[in-house]
């Protein structure tokens, strides 16, 4: 069911809140504050038995929901672990103008971030496949101004038509085209593009940058996209999920024969920029 109460309706109070701000102040690059950060997120988790809680993070309205996704426990309670320095990246090298895909969108959090700093005429494309997901991702795509944000619903891969997406229950940012989760009874079927006839379907002419997190079936995307699409449209930036145990190819080398380096890697990313874009 789509949630329909006012963006508000659940604001943080009493002990959760002082937990969340609490939180929030916990250094990423601290062991302790790491561990302790996790301890009181379980007693707020506790606490609000079941219900979201509405809140403004990385510069953008969301309403959170810590309970099977990951991304929302560490936006909603430590927004400063996640990704550091992906997010440096993208707002020192983004245009305001800029044309950034979000693909593995999830609750939007990369996609609203960008947004929040990129000007008026910057298109962003939030593309998520999961039903449930996608309606929290529009959910909060509607409590912003910014205007410059569109959701697609559907999953991308190397060939176009519907898919099975696998699912992990525990946790909803494990869902992937390509790795079954740990409940394999757990599968939908979802409508497929590929990048470039999502770029193309979209009117789309460049690519600042693309955010690629689909659990590693990222070179599945990929391959065919450095294969088929013109040199124009390769993004100058693509932030890539770091899935070199799961995927089939060596993407690394494959994405330095079309004149990208590695600029960055993180415990969960790899960065690339490609030369001369």
């Amino acid at each position: 069911m789509k949630d329909t109460q006012p963006y508000g309706t659940y604001a943080p109070a009493g002990l959760v809140a002082r937990i969340a701000e609490r939180t929030g102040r916990l250094s990423p690059d601290s062991w302790r504050g790491r561990r302790l950060a996790m301890f009181l997120r379980r007693i707020a988790i506790s606490l609000l038995r079941g219900k979201p809680l509405d809140v403004e993070r990385l510069g953008a309205r969301m309403r959170l929901h810590p309970y099977n996704n990951n991304c929302e426990k560490k936006v909603l309670f430590t927004p400063q672990f996640f990704d550091p320095m992906e997010r440096n990246l993208l707002r020192e090298r983004l245009p305001a103008d800029c044309v950034f895909i979000d693909i593995g969108a999830n609750i939007g959090a990369y996609a609203l971030f960008v947004a929040s700093f990129a000007g008026k005429r910057a298109r962003i494309l939030a593309v998520e496949p999961q039903p449930e997901i996608f309606d929290r991702l529009t959910y909060n795509i509607a409590q912003n101004p910014f205007g410059t944000v569109k959701a697609v619903a559907c999953a991308v891969a190397d060939k176009a038509g519907e898919l099975t997406l696998f699912l992990d229950p525990r946790n909803a940012g494990e869902s992937s085209l390509k790795i079954v989760g740990t409940n394999e009874g757990a599968q939908i079927k979802v409508p497929a593009v590929t990048l470039l006839d999502l770029a193309r379907g979209e009117g789309i002419a460049r690519i600042d940058a693309v955010k690629l997190d689909v659990e590693g079936a990222e070179d599945l995307i990929l391959e065919p996209f450095l294969r088929e699409a013109p040199p124009a449209l390769l993004p100058r930036l693509l932030l890539v999920e770091n899935g070199l145990d799961h995927w089939q190819i060596d993407l690394p080398k494959l994405l330095e024969s079309h004149g990208y380096r590695e600029i960055a890697r993180t415990r969960l990313n790899l960065v690339f920029e490609r030369a001369g874009a």
